[in-house]
């Protein structure tokens, strides 16, 4: 079994033709900011500042936010939540960070697109129609402004189903219009008052654009891990991604229900972790814990469930991570045993290990701000890895 890593430019079978020569360091700027747009994401949402600006895309009618309470109490939205400065600023901080990743993917788009057929034309006529849809949502007209936004998603998901080859303009349009919808997902967050499975979209989607960010900067590189028995390994990679992309939507779903300790508060006693509420089998409610869609209009900030629902969902995310820890951990022991795979696994097994570890301590340390972060931070770090490893290995033709 044989591993090589090709330099970039010497492999035209495997490379990516008529790509941009400043396209990979766009694309992999954009990783940084997807990835700190995840993490900031999950500092808003964790010091619930999520609903601290009622209005969108504005706060409180400002493009940034006011500096005092009277400042925000001539607008409309002061009646629907009083005006938290604290918490303001981290909101909107955190929609201009995404608004800026939304530029770099336009540019990324247009650039993959210029050699196709009315290619830049379409990615133009999509942002602009979602462009207007922005001001026409502000005036009032929601109707519109979301046949508008639609309108635009669909030319950048036909342009993304015809378009093939290994330019990357398929991946560029189809993020772009993720991008978009990651968008629609941030107003409703607010508009629909932190609903658990918009929130929980939310997350996915962002992970999802950042997983696009880094399958396209690593093809763009063009620097492929050549391994003779690469289908094999690609296929337990998938496996495990899947899993990860399971248990990942499993922790949003926590978050979003305010289930991370129903099962007890801090301390070191076995009766939070790993026993739950003082039991190995606690009261639990599956049934209500995971009805996906509820109400629109109530305000689910602090959540609505009750005990027996969140200990339901709290364990099926332990369950879940038992099994993403052991497909992780099984990848990283195949790697291991790989000629020039071995640092990949290692980090792979290092960032599970921690992964773990970190999800123990927001329980046992009534989860603290700076670890739930890092919890987030590390589930994005694991895709990382794992989509990188994807994008970068080719079998020996």
């Amino acid at each position: 079994m044989t591993t090589v890593s090709t330099p970039r430019g010497q492999s035209p079978q495997h490379g990516v033709r008529h790509i941009h020569r400043h396209f990979h360091r766009i694309a992999w700027l954009a990783v940084a900011l997807a990835l700190g747009v995840i993490v900031f994401g999950a500092f808003v949402r964790l010091s619930h500042a999520g609903l601290s600006c009622p209005d969108w895309p504005t706060c409180y009618g400002r493009a940034t936010w006011p500096k005092a309470v009277e400042h925000a109490a001539d607008h409309a939205a002061s009646a629907i939540r009083t005006f938290e400065d604290h918490k303001a600023w981290r909101e909107q901080v955190h929609r201009h960070i995404a608004a800026l990743l939304g530029v770099l993917v336009l540019a990324m788009a247009l650039l993959a697109a210029r050699r196709r057929r009315l290619g830049i034309a379409q990615v133009l006529a999509a942002a602009g129609l979602v462009a207007i849809a922005i001001p026409t949502y502000m005036a009032g007209a929601h109707v519109a402004a979301s046949l508008l936004a639609v309108a635009g998603e669909a030319i950048l998901l036909a342009a993304a189903l015809r378009w093939r080859g290994q330019d990357l303009a398929r991946e560029s349009a189809l993020t772009l219009a993720v991008i978009i919808f990651q968008a629609l997902l941030g107003m409703w967050t607010v508009t629909w008052l932190l609903k658990p499975v918009v929130v929980m979209g939310h997350l996915m989607g962002g992970l999802l654009t950042f997983s696009l960010l880094v399958w396209m900067a690593w093809r763009a590189l063009d620097r492929p891990i050549v391994l003779a028995d690469a289908g094999r390994l690609r296929r337990l990679l998938w496996a495990a991604l899947a899993v990860l992309g399971v248990q990942v939507a499993l922790g949003g779903w926590v978050s979003a229900n305010y289930a991370a300790l129903s099962c007890g508060a801090g301390g070191w006693s076995m009766e939070n972790f790993p026993q739950c509420a003082g039991l190995w089998l606690p009261p639990t409610d599956f049934r209500e814990g995971f009805v996906l869609w509820r109400g629109i209009g109530v305000d689910y900030e602090g959540g609505v469930l009750d005990g027996a629902a969140r200990i339901a969902i709290h364990v099926t995310h332990r369950l879940g991570a038992v099994a993403a820890a052991a497909m992780l951990l099984w990848a990283a022991a195949r790697m291991l045993r790989t000629p020039g795979l071995r640092g990949w696994g290692v980090l792979l097994a290092l960032l599970t290990v921690a992964q773990v570890t970190l999800g123990i301590l927001n329980v046992k340390l009534s989860l603290p701000l700076p670890v739930a972060v890092m919890h987030n931070g590390g589930a994005a770090l694991l895709v990382f890895v794992m989509v990188s490893l994807l994008a970068r290995l080719r079998g020996v033709d």
